[in-house]
């Protein structure tokens, strides 16, 4: 088997466990770090401390989608040299870059700079807008990064 298949491979797979990671965070994690009174009796946090708690969750995540940026760039301008072009994987490629750095480097530190000067900060118009600004790149990061792990997967069934 040639190293080009282990590469292949590879990138597949870190597509797929970041499509499982913003999954996960987004459907799972989120929903029971902000509804904590439906499953604690005697602990209840309230929605500051929530949002602080998955401020640093996202933070920490960031690490891991700044590494998909860069893997996505890299991966996809060799694919591009190669002479493997394709105007799906290159247009997902590219919202998965855009978005991912737009999340890590933007939304997040915002976010986590708005909830540092305090509750009152996070109860503005500018936090509520930056959220959803947020919530919806993270939807279009899941579905790109989707469209071109299914798109890079039919590619290599067809070489």
């Amino acid at each position: 088997m040639s190293k080009r298949i282990y590469i292949d491979f590879s990138y597949l797979i870190i597509l797929a466990a970041s499509f499982g990671g913003v999954i996960v965070l987004g459907a799972f994690v989120a929903p029971v770090i902000f509804h904590t009174d439906r499953i604690l009796t005697e602990v209840i946090i309230n929605n500051y401390n929530a949002g602080m708690i998955m401020g640093e969750i996202f933070h920490r995540f960031s690490y891991w989608v700044y590494g998909l940026a860069t893997f996505v760039a890299i991966f996809e301008a060799a694919q591009y040299k190669m002479g493997n072009r394709d105007a799906i994987a290159f247009a997902s490629a590219a919202i998965v870059v855009f978005s991912s750095l737009m999340f890590s480097g933007v939304y997040a530190p915002k976010i986590l700079e708005l909830q540092a000067l305090g509750e009152e900060a996070t109860q503005s118009d500018t936090f509520h807008n930056i959220h959803i600004a947020s919530e919806i790149d993270f939807k279009i990061l899941a579905v790109a990064l989707i469209v071109l792990f299914v798109r890079r997967l039919l590619l290599l069934r067809i070489r």
